[in-house]
């Protein structure tokens, strides 16, 4: 329906159920007159512009309703023309508007019934009971005009929900991928780096030595087996089933020294109380760090000996592992994904990683993990 039409409709009804009230009146009674029926027009008229006006909409029509009561007209209909323009007033306003409006109308109103109430026979709470009449269509007004906004803002809520929720699930697949990326790389580095170094030694004794080369293809065969053990175990994350491969301890340190030490490194392990028990994320960290760090032995290095160190406490597990051997002439790319995968390993169990060479020759890898493995 087009704004004018729904106005005059809304005129036609106001006017219908005023009219009516206006024009039966009780005997003894103030009858309309002219007077009356002038006030009943202005207030139909300014009706019809309310929209465009809705504040001298509802000053005229108010003055009217005071006019018909002051004149002695009394009756509930009366008001309906004020009551429509207060509800536009709130409805096409803000709510500073609306708060003077219900101001001004229910001091006009209250002063009206006081001025009416003499001539009623039981004037007691009329004038409080005019002064909430007015404020009745600005509430009403009011709720109408702010439904939307809060809709609005309902829906805003919601797409900012929606948008974090979808922020942190990417959050959560990258540092999966990282994760995997890490676990994988470990694998393969340490696993693929023994395994060169071992075949290398069964070529070498081929002929001369044959029972050293089968020792260093047996080895070769275990250390494809747990690789490819381990790999099914990182990439089962990425399908549908849950993986039920434990994750590497400590307690599985000796299985990795002794793969070292079959490509000719010899690997001193000790590890102070030779008991104990961490939490898993704490012993796998662990684990994955002397792995690393032997790896880049046998790749980065022509180190002889290794010593590795685990010394636990109460509150900490400390962790080092120091090579004899110098560098080995490579070209320089940077840091390997190797000693970047440690950086990210140990600060997120909440510990410290230190690394570098040592006077005389040699690298040194040194970490602090807490007992607990409470995440940083």
């Amino acid at each position: 329906m087009p704004p004018l039409a729904a106005d005059l409709l809304v005129v036609a009804v106001v006017g219908l159920f005023t009219g009516s009230d206006l024009a039966v009146n009780d005997p003894g009674s103030r009858q309309a007159d002219a007077l009356s029926w002038a006030l009943f027009a202005l207030s139909l008229a300014a009706l019809v512009v309310r929209r465009r006006r809705p504040v001298p909409v509802a000053c005229v029509t108010g003055a009217a309703c005071a006019g018909w009561a002051l004149y002695g007209h009394i009756g509930e209909p009366l008001n309906l023309p004020v009551i429509v323009a207060l509800y536009t007033v709130a409805v096409l306003g803000d709510r500073c508007r609306t708060l003077w409006a219900g101001v001004t109308a229910a001091v006009v109103s209250g002063a009206v019934a006081l001025i009416v109430g003499r001539d009623v026979v039981n004037p007691q709470g009329l004038p409080v009971l005019e002064m909430i009449r007015p404020l009745v269509p600005l509430l009403l007004g009011e709720a109408v005009r702010t439904r939307p906004e809060l809709l609005a803002e309902y829906a805003a809520r919601a797409e900012r929900a929606e948008a974090e929720r979808e922020r942190e699930a990417a959050r959560r697949v990258r540092q999966e991928r990282v994760r995997v990326a890490r676990e994988i790389h470990d694998i393969l580095a340490h696993t693929v780096s023994a395994m060169t170094v071992q075949a290398g030694v069964a070529l070498d004794a081929l002929d001369t030595a044959p029972e050293v080369s089968r020792r260093a293809m047996t080895q070769v065969r275990a250390s494809g087996k747990e690789a490819v053990r381990e790999l099914r175990a990182t990439l089962s994350v990425l399908r549908e089933t849950e993986s039920t491969a434990p994750a590497p301890r400590l307690g599985e340190l000796p299985g990795l020294v002794e793969g070292v030490e079959a490509g000719g490194v010899r690997v001193t392990l000790r590890r102070e109380p030779s008991g104990g028990a961490y939490p898993g994320v704490v012993e796998t960290t662990a684990y994955r760090i002397v792995q690393e760090a032997l790896t880049n032995v046998v790749k980065h290095s022509g180190a002889g000996r290794v010593a590795v160190s685990l010394t636990g406490a109460d509150a900490h597990l400390e962790i080092e592992i120091v090579g004899d051997g110098p560098p080995r002439p490579e070209p320089s790319t940077g840091e390997g994904y190797g000693l970047i995968g440690m950086r990210e390993r140990v600060p997120a169990v909440g510990g410290t990683l230190t690394y570098g060479p040592v006077p005389g020759g040699g690298f040194r890898v040194h970490a602090v993990l807490p007992a607990e493995g409470a995440p940083s």
